[in-house]
């Protein structure tokens, strides 16, 4: 059954990721200012991803997507309670937010929790401050979450469980999200730092 369900996950995330790579092509050229810096395609172009969320911050209280993007932005959604592959990936974009910075980009990390009945407010700023200084970590009701998800196109769904110890299968791109612009670009789980560094930062330069 453990296998069976295995398959399941890398299957949907496959068709999730299979879903983002379509069309981003038709948007070369003509009046997109970034189509130099793309190299991921997505159906129905770059505004087909991202949109206004409202979550809720470490503190307890509600934020907006204005309240968070007010810088370039790193987007990640995943879990706290995840055995691998969220600490990897959010450590992967802490080191591209250092990279930036050394070329001269500010450019916050955000953690988007998809499993608030344990990601707590206070659970989420503790994961976050441990993986960057200046990294966001945002959870929300369940209603909250789910359509932060639907507006990025992520998916997720938790693994059935009899207790708290439950895996949560879901997909594992990092958005680009710039002001004034909103999503830009995504980024694979087999992008280096330095390489996601060099391609946000061929956005961030299109944008000024």
């Amino acid at each position: 059954m453990a296998v069976s369900t295995q398959r399941l996950a890398v299957a949907a995330v496959s068709v999730v990721a299979i879903g983002l790579v379509v069309s981003f092509a038709l948007t070369r050229g003509g009046n997109d200012q970034f189509a130099d810096c793309r190299q991921g395609v997505v159906a129905g172009g770059a505004g087909a991803i991202g949109g206004p969320f409202t979550l809720v911050d470490k503190t307890g209280a509600t934020v907006t997507d204005a309240d968070v993007i007010t810088e370039p932005s790193l987007l990640y959604f995943g879990y706290t309670f995840c055995p691998d592959v969220c600490p990897l990936d959010n450590a992967r974009n802490a080191e591209a937010v250092d990279a930036l910075e050394e070329m001269g980009y500010q450019v916050t990390p955000v953690f988007i929790s998809i499993d608030p009945n344990r990601d707590t407010p206070e659970v989420m700023g503790e994961f976050a401050s441990m993986m960057h200084e200046r990294m966001i970590g945002l959870t929300g009701s369940e209603e909250q979450v789910r359509a932060a998800s639907q507006a990025y196109r992520t998916y997720y769904k938790a693994q059935p469980a009899e207790d708290d110890y439950y895996l949560v299968d879901h997909s594992t791109q990092t958005y680009l999200v710039l002001p004034g612009h909103g999503f830009v670009e995504y980024f694979n789980r087999d992008v280096a730092p330095q390489q996601m560094a060099e391609r946000a930062a061929c956005f961030i330069e299109a944008a000024s």
